[in-house]
């Protein structure tokens, strides 16, 4: 009998699942698209979840050992003691919060992680000014991330979360645990107990087993961020050695001995064990150039576009205003004139422009201290653009790679299998 472990990716534009056993090989995938921002969010990620086990073949889920779940960071929602949402959720990139900014600077510690307009803490602190929502709020009313409830769903725990999520909630990842200031906070909500991501938290729930012809005893881990997630995909061993999601968005993952955070930059670490993985996110990537474009005519575009001569259109590629890493300024407006006739040139000058961040970004953490970059694998859709890996390997002055698995789903599935070489666990 066979043992498979399920990673499950809730993305900016889709979640997909893929089953790998203790090889790493993998043995089944399935994929959900979200439609839009139309759709309700919560009716949609309970969907794409369930209808993501359905469609794994049954001889898979027959024998699933364990189950991990990734989400966007700082995506974040409120529920009541039986799990129910009493708001919709707050998205990775919504910015609401600036209202609330200047309390969480006189609440934070200078510079820290969670002074941004985007942070969980933030959006906490704005949930707790919002009439509408107090009014519903008891005492037993939990802050949770998007994968704290997706897993909550499969394993039936209220209130589990993992330290990767949590960092921009303001856990202390070096202390591991809460900081004295977060915890004097006088907010109604629950906050969740924080574990290491892929810590097993229970078994699946028995009407689920049911459902879904799982094994009874198939442990639901703690999970992590995407961007963390595709990390775990690529293998990267060495300080020195980055990954850059190149998806909707931008985010920056360079693995080094020294821990950085700064939130002027937008720039934060993750614990890695007994390293640190320090990086960003920003708000430009590929949903700016599907504004413009679809996929097959970035494809064929790309192919009139010379990498080696640098664009003279000096563009900052955002969808709206705001802006999260290396320049962290929730009203920093989209630079995209002039616009030339010729759509060859204008796609350069977008992929220029992303290039251009990108490397600024990588230039930044090293200033900052961070260990000196070496290589960057990319995972995400902007991986296959070989045109733009050239034109972002003259910006970075190092190799530029493809991750042999780019998938973040397959990274989940490595953290519930055990099989990676980072000790996070605590």
């Amino acid at each position: 009998m066979s043992n498979f472990y399920l990673g499950i990716d809730f993305g900016t534009s889709g979640a997909r699942a893929i089953a790998i056993d203790l090889n790493g090989e993998i043995q089944a995938q399935t994929s959900f698209p979200f439609k839009g921002e139309s759709e309700d969010l919560l009716v949609t990620w309970q969907t794409a979840l369930f209808l993501l086990l359905e469609q794994l073949p049954v001889e898979i889920r027959q024998q699933l050992r364990a189950i991990a779940i990734n989400g966007t960071s700082s995506t974040v929602l409120i529920c009541d003691a039986e799990g129910n949402p009493l708001d919709q959720p707050i998205l990775y990139n919504d910015a609401r919060g600036t209202a609330v900014l200047e309390r969480v600077r006189a609440i934070a510690p200078s510079n820290h992680t969670v002074i941004s307009a985007t942070s969980s803490l933030t959006k906490l602190l704005w949930w707790s000014t919002c009439t509408e929502v107090i009014n519903c709020v008891s005492s037993e009313t939990y802050f949770l991330h998007q994968v704290d409830w997706l897993a909550f769903l499969l394993h039936g725990q209220l209130g589990i979360s993992d330290y990767h999520n949590a960092l921009k909630l303001g856990y202390d990842v070096g202390e591991l645990c809460y900081p004295d200031w977060i915890q004097e906070l006088p907010i109604p909500f629950k906050l969740p107990q924080v574990v290491a991501p892929g810590t097993p938290i229970g078994t699946v729930k028995a009407a689920i087993a049911t459902q879904f012809h799982l094994p009874p005893d198939c442990l639901i881990c703690a999970g992590t961020t995407d961007s963390i997630a595709a990390f775990f995909a690529s293998e990267v061993q060495s300080p020195g050695e980055a990954v850059t999601s190149l998806g909707s968005t931008l985010v920056l993952k360079l693995l080094s001995d020294t821990r950085v955070d700064d939130s002027r930059y937008g720039i934060y670490s993750h614990r890695l064990g007994d390293r640190w993985l320090v990086g960003g996110a920003s708000n430009t990537g590929g949903a700016v150039l599907k504004q413009f474009f679809t996929n097959a005519e970035l494809e064929h575009l790309s192919q009139q576009i010379h990498p080696e001569q640098q664009s003279l259109l000096s563009y900052y590629p955002l969808l709206t205003p705001g802006e999260r890493f290396p320049i962290n300024d929730p009203h920093l407006q989209p630079q995209l004139e002039p616009r030339p006739d010729n759509p060859a040139e204008f796609l350069h000058g977008l992929l220029e422009g992303i290039a251009r961040i990108e490397a600024r970004g990588y230039q930044l953490l090293q200033e900052l201290g961070a260990t000196p970059l070496s290589c960057v694998y990319t995972a995400g859709g902007g991986a296959k653009n070989k045109v733009w890996g050239e034109m972002r390997s003259r910006h970075l002055q190092v190799p530029v790679l493809s991750s042999v698995q780019a998938e973040a789903a397959y990274g989940t599935a490595r953290l519930a299998s055990f099989n990676f070489h980072y000790p996070l666990r605590s």
